[in-house]
């Protein structure tokens, strides 16, 4: 499905249009403007039923504003001493909802709640935030990973990542995968880091895989989005402008390109986090409403896989 996959986000919301019922997502501060136009266009298209958790006023006043106060929805109001995220996230855990929505809180305040121990959410292997781009110019969607969590992630927790976001691509119909490790340049130096540790991954990915996936590194962002990049710098690569993932070294190089190519490119995305027991749909609040509908779509895709999984 690699083909399919590669041109838009057309194959994502046709697979979630497709679920055999609409999945209850639970947003999480709920009076965020963008975040509720897009999780009621979801509502529409037939794959989300809105769960708005959150202050009553603040919520009701942006329903009103927005012309949404029709439609149907279940309300959640919670006092401001309540955590609003522990709240969808006990919700999901009593069956009520199946997706956690980040709304109108900070993203520490999204995450702690969620890496909390005690809410049994999360599997053995790390948590990390996975955002499929849509870059201008480029044929295919390409997803980019770690931009939210992990400042400076070491070796393993970087395999870590790659582990996360082959699992997001297979989900979303994308097998085998091929990853690129995102670098300065592309030859190992011990100046930098990162290009050591990603000669050292595509070592040990070859001696004995660790991820399903073609793995390349170290590889500067020239190479992995053009194939002319690489036959005019002589880069003997297959993969050159046709990778399905890029893995950034550290948190601030993937932030600063993600909201680059969206702020002056116009890149579409959508954003999921993987390594949870649970779908969970994360976008900036200054994301468009396409945005957040865009990872509702992957949530739903999710839970619909995750479901029938368990009863497989």
């Amino acid at each position: 499905m690699n083909e399919e996959f590669a041109h838009d986000f057309d194959t994502i919301v046709n697979q979630a249009k497709a679920i055999s019922r609409p999945v209850r997502v639970a947003i999480a501060g709920a009076d965020v403007e963008n975040i509720l136009l897009g999780a009621f266009d979801a509502q529409e298209s037939g794959f989300v039923t809105p769960i708005l958790v959150g202050n009553r006023k603040k919520i009701t006043d942006m329903l009103n504003t927005l012309g949404l106060q029709d439609r149907d929805y279940d309300l959640q109001p919670v006092s401001d001493d309540v955590n609003v995220v522990q709240y969808s996230i006990e919700m999901i855990l009593a069956g009520k909802a199946d997706v956690l929505m980040r709304g109108n809180t900070q993203t520490r305040d999204f995450l702690m709640p969620i890496l909390n121990k005690g809410n049994h959410l999360l599997y053995k292997n790390l948590m990390t935030h996975v955002v499929m781009l849509k870059i201008p110019g480029c044929a295919k969607i390409t997803a980019i990973s770690d931009v939210t969590i992990l400042v400076e992630p070491s070796l393993e927790q970087r395999k870590e990542v790659i582990r996360n976001m082959v699992r997001a691509l297979r989900m979303l119909g994308v097998e085998h995968p091929n990853i690129a490790l995102l670098s300065l340049v592309e030859k190992p130096s011990f100046h930098m880091r990162d290009t050591v540790e990603a000669q050292t991954l595509v070592m040990q990915q070859n001696e004995d895989p660790f991820a399903d996936c073609n793995l390349v590194g170290p590889i500067p962002y020239d190479l992995i989005v053009s194939k002319e990049a690489a036959r005019l710098k002589n880069y003997d690569c297959p993969y050159c402008g046709e990778f399905d993932g890029i893995i950034v070294p550290n948190l601030m190089a993937g932030n600063l390109m993600i909201k680059a190519l969206q702020m002056h490119a116009s890149a579409n995305s959508c954003g999921i986090i993987m390594g949870a027991k649970i779908p969970i749909a994360i976008t900036s609040r200054s994301d468009s409403k396409e945005q957040a509908y865009l990872s509702l779509a992957a949530c739903a895709i999710m839970a619909q896989r995750e479901q029938t999984e368990e009863e497989q």
